[in-house]
């Protein structure tokens, strides 16, 4: 029989287990499913997806990579906790990275660029689930960045916003900053769609600070 009649999936493209375990285990430490500081019990997880501790191990080690997870001599991985130096960083960061590829992008925003912002901000205010916000919140964002054409800025700016997403549902969900968020992701794409650089990067200044502000208010142990 010849093998193109085998009807083989393409393994190739197909992600291995340690890749379907680090996605697990990244969206449940992003959700905040697991607490700081909290172990991570590797023959839990290995039990839970019916595997060997080695893909366990490999999925944990990714998530080291990306800072969401450090190991400690005789506690095994746990879940990084994030200091107010740390958090406060961040979002400086962000603001700097964010600032440069808005004006980057603004220039090549298309009627596509605002139809498609204007959809998920839609979205975003019908939405119910934390989750889910946290979702279109990185999608708005995302959708404005695009037309900058820097795909590695805009992954720097990912990685930065997975190890905030777990604070920034927390941020979401308090003192109506779902609302809040809303009414500031439409006057950053207003003046997006009027070309006006200066007070898109101004509002999106206010924007970050603005989260960073409500989330140090509201974290127990960030006062």
């Amino acid at each position: 029989m010849a093998l193109t009649k085998l009807n083989a999936p393409d393994l190739g493209n197909s992600p291995s287990t340690s890749e379907i375990i680090t996605r697990h285990l990244r969206d449940a430490i992003v959700a905040g499913h697991f607490a700081e500081d909290e172990p991570i019990r590797q023959d839990d997880i290995a039990r839970q997806f019916n595997v060997s501790k080695i893909p366990v191990r490999e999925a944990l080690k990714r998530l080291e990579a990306e800072g969401l997870v450090m190991f400690q001599r005789n506690r095994g991985a746990m879940v990084t906790r994030v200091s107010d130096a740390e958090l406060a960083q961040m979002f400086e960061v962000r603001m700097l990275l964010e600032d440069k590829v808005l004006r980057l992008a603004i220039p090549n925003m298309t009627e596509d660029t605002f139809a498609r912002a204007e959809r998920i901000c839609q979205e975003f205010i019908g939405e119910d689930d934390v989750g889910r916000w946290a979702e279109l919140n990185w999608e708005l964002h995302a959708c404005l960045y695009e037309p900058a054409q820097r795909p590695f800025l805009v992954g720097l700016i990912r990685s930065i916003n997975d190890k905030l997403e777990r604070y920034l549902r927390m941020q979401m969900s308090l003192s109506a900053g779902k609302e809040r968020a809303d009414h500031e992701h439409r006057e950053i794409l207003a003046a997006c769609r009027a070309g006006d650089v200066d007070l898109a990067v101004k509002l999106l200044d206010e924007h970050i600070a603005g989260v960073c502000k409500t989330l140090f208010e509201h974290l127990p142990h960030h006062h």
